[in-house]
């Protein structure tokens, strides 16, 4: 299955009040492996960000003045995301300023073009319930290397956020053979055994074992009211 770890970075937190993306971070994995395919964009928003919203990503108004914008660059986007499920961490908030960029653009929403969501903070918090679950404690709580992070980058927390997400989904797959097995050139050598060759030894139970069997069964009997099916399987 394709998957895109998604984050954006934006002026400010409405995107109803006319906030706009100004980065988008998009790192694919297929069959749970990264496959470098990532997508990254910045864009000219069209207005300044808020204070605030500069202290958390740093991106300066100055350095987005001659970068395209978000419709310049929309059908380049819903290619690449097309028919693919997506990782992201409190969703809403993305899907909510992509809706817009796209409503401007006279695109359909976003759940139009894309198989799935998959938000990792729902997922973390039924997960790790009464637990701090931003993006760097689960780093924390999953040993995932965010040294690096300094402010928020939409590419850097897509490539975080992939991390933390296998991490997280790393017990579904458990009982699977590694897909990287696959790729390699050894094979599986099967070892057939004749079992007729092996005599199996019975071991009887003895006195002791068979008084504490029959004192199970009698407990059996009178909580069941006397149809445990093993007495019946004796009798018989």
């Amino acid at each position: 299955m394709r998957q895109i770890v998604l984050d954006t970075e934006t002026t400010g937190l409405s995107a109803e009040g006319g906030d706009r993306i100004i980065e988008l971070g998009c790192v694919e994995l297929y069959a749970r492996k990264l496959t470098g395919n990532n997508l990254h964009f910045y864009f000219n928003p069209e207005r300044d960000s808020h204070e605030d919203a500069l202290k958390v990503h740093g991106i300066s108004n100055e350095f987005l003045r001659d970068k395209p914008k978000f419709a310049e660059l929309s059908e380049e986007i819903l290619d690449y995301l097309g028919d693919a499920e997506l990782i992201i961490h409190n969703a809403a908030f993305d899907i909510g300023f992509l809706n817009k960029e796209l409503e401007r653009v006279g695109k359909k929403p976003l759940k139009a073009y894309v198989s799935n969501v998959i938000d990792t903070l729902a997922m973390a918090k039924e997960m790790f319930p009464g637990k701090r679950n931003s993006l760097d404690a689960l780093c924390d709580r999953l040993e995932v290397d965010n040294s690096g992070r300094t402010l928020h980058g939409a590419l850097l927390d897509a490539e975080l956020l992939a991390d933390v997400y296998i991490n997280m989904t790393r017990g579904q797959e458990a009982l699977l053979i590694d897909a990287g097995d696959a790729s390699t050139d050894t094979q599986a050598v099967v070892v057939q055994v004749d079992l007729s060759t092996y005599v199996l030894s019975v071991l009887p139970a003895n006195a002791q074992e068979l008084a504490a069997h029959d004192d199970v069964l009698t407990q059996l009997d009178k909580s069941s009211g006397g149809k445990t099916v093993w007495r019946q399987i004796q009798a018989a």
